[in-house]
């Protein structure tokens, strides 16, 4: 099966609604955002779609880079493109969200010659995985219990919390959710890389005292030692490798740093699809957990795929709150059942490809 096409779609420009914040620091929602679509043709007619946040940037590398290396390739060869895009890095340096682009269509089209889901073509662990509510940042103590309270009544067994940047103000709202929501949920906190060595020591040993789940990204991720320090002086479970480059290799180190009690996988941050796996299946080597980060249909397929992960991210990013239709009511995702990733009929519309059958 041979490429014969490489183009990138791009998605009109919508507003993104509603606006949302992200930690003091960090901008928060985009207005408006163009996502690009790399869509891959093969002579039997099977194409496979890889979603990028920004677009114009992909098709800037797919005309410069990529369009070329992959025309006339074995479109089944995807440990070889894999390996390929990461040596054209060496003189590209991609966007770490760029990286697995090729990957996840490639995986796309031998899902669908195969007649699976993606889940299935991966090998399949389980059908279904619960959905944590990951929400955006809120303004005040009582405004998280009030979203806390609806989260819970939609189903979603357990909650993380993305809130302030403030070690100390963000150390009250741990607790205090704890309390609120008493000892029987499932919590965790996402510190968005925010605070230097002292700060999330601080903030650390709050989530001890009330016993959350995992502690997430508290630093940014440019040094594996004071990771490891950090570890050292906290109880709770430290999850890292988000937003480091270098797929499993990055991760590697981690985990042999003696920092890592669970990591960070995902198909647009590690490398698409087979990085994704590779991280897996390294922390699975050591009993590690490797949860799978954000929303979609790539991050569902995955989510259930990988057996060393246990919960999908759902978004929570409104006030009143809104269920992802993907979650149900039962707070469980399923992965679209259609051959391949299973892109819904505007995605597919974009990339200008016909509704794929169930």
């Amino acid at each position: 099966m041979r490429i014969t096409s490489v183009d990138v779609h791009l998605a009109d420009p919508k507003d993104i609604g509603p606006q949302f914040k992200w930690r003091d620091g960090l901008p928060g929602s985009e207005r408006v955002n163009t996502t690009g679509y790399l869509v891959i043709g093969t002579d039997e007619g099977i194409s496979g779609i890889a979603p990028v946040a920004r677009g114009a940037i992909l098709a800037d590398i797919v005309e410069r880079r990529l369009r070329e290396e992959l025309l006339g390739a074995d479109a089944l060869m995807r440990e070889f493109l894999w390996h390929r895009v990461w040596e054209l890095d060496r003189v590209e340096e991609m966007p770490i969200y760029v990286l697995g682009a090729v990957d996840i269509a490639l995986w796309d089209i031998a899902a669908q010659a195969a007649g699976l889901p993606l889940y299935r073509m991966l090998g399949g662990f389980r059908h279904a995985v619960p959905a944590y509510a990951s929400t955006v940042t809120f303004d005040s103590i009582e405004q998280y219990l009030h979203v806390a309270d609806q989260c819970l009544d939609l189903g979603y067994p357990a909650i993380k919390l993305h809130a302030w940047g403030d070690a100390r103000r963000d150390a009250r709202l741990v607790t205090a959710l704890r309390e609120h929501v008493g000892d029987d949920i499932p919590l965790m906190y996402d510190g968005s890389a925010g605070f230097d060595l002292a700060d999330a020591v601080y903030l650390g040993r709050a989530l001890d005292d009330s016993g959350y789940l995992w502690y997430e990204e508290p630093m940014r991720e440019f040094n594996v030692t004071a990771h490891k320090w950090l570890g050292e002086r906290v109880r709770t479970p430290l999850l890292v490798g988000e937003c480091s480059d270098g797929a499993h290799m990055n991760t590697a180190d981690f985990i042999a740093s003696g920092c890592a009690t669970m990591v960070r996988t995902s198909w647009h941050l590690r490398g698409g699809i087979t990085g994704a796996l590779r991280t897996a299946h390294l922390a699975e080597a050591f009993h590690l957990r490797a949860e799978v980060h954000s929303p979609g249909p790539i991050s569902a397929h995955l989510g259930v795929a990988i057996p060393n992960n246990t919960y999908y991210e759902s978004l929570i990013d409104s006030d009143p709150v809104r269920r992802e239709p993907a979650v149900g009511v039962d707070g469980l995702v399923r992965p679209p059942q259609v051959a391949g990733i299973g892109y819904d009929g505007k995605v597919l519309e974009t990339c200008g490809l016909r509704a794929r059958g169930h």
